[in-house]
């Protein structure tokens, strides 16, 4: 058997379909006309479904009708958050005085209290955190460094030189 339930070396035979009732009467000529009008057909029509499936998929107005709620709904976020970033900036820009006063009072004293940090509002550090910060930095710059050499060695490969111009030299 080869798989299709017919012996291998046994001569395949055309069974005929004259006895059919759909094609009864037809001469194998016919049965071919009539089944290839029959794919043509399908094939017209799944060609007509794919062009009305492609034109709905471009279709914008059809996308918005079906997702109406959802665009209203990003419409009004948007909407939202444009009027909060407006009515911001008229605050800052109506405070704007204040503000900039506020700040510099702030600067003040903090260049009343502590002469040695004028420019920065940042605590000194104890000298061992600031070793132990640093030294972690070094580390963690070393270890990237490295893989960064070994990503390269791996990814960009080696220019071998065949071993019969190893001594030869091109301008000699």
């Amino acid at each position: 058997m080869n798989g299709n339930g017919r012996d291998a070396d046994a001569p395949v035979e055309i069974q005929r379909r004259e006895d059919h009732r759909i094609t009864r009467g037809m001469g194998d000529r016919k049965q071919v006309e009539e089944t290839a009008d029959r794919i043509r057909d399908e094939l017209l029509l799944t060609l007509a479904e794919l062009d009305r499936r492609r034109e709905r998929a471009l279709d914008v107005r059809y996308h918005a009708m079906q997702h109406r709620t959802e665009l209203m709904a990003a419409g009004g976020v948007v909407l939202t958050v444009l009027g909060l970033g407006v009515g911001y900036a008229v605050y800052r820009m109506r405070n704007r005085d204040e503000i900039l006063r506020r700040k510099r009072r702030k600067a003040l004293t903090r260049a009343w209290e502590h002469p040695d940090r004028v420019a920065s509002s940042a605590e000194q550090r104890p000298l061992g955190a600031e070793l132990g910060r640093k030294l972690v930095l070094i580390f963690a710059s070393a270890l990237a460094t490295a893989v960064a050499r070994n990503a390269v060695v791996t990814l960009v490969p080696s220019r071998r030189v065949p071993a019969s111009a190893m001594g030869v030299y091109k301008n000699t």
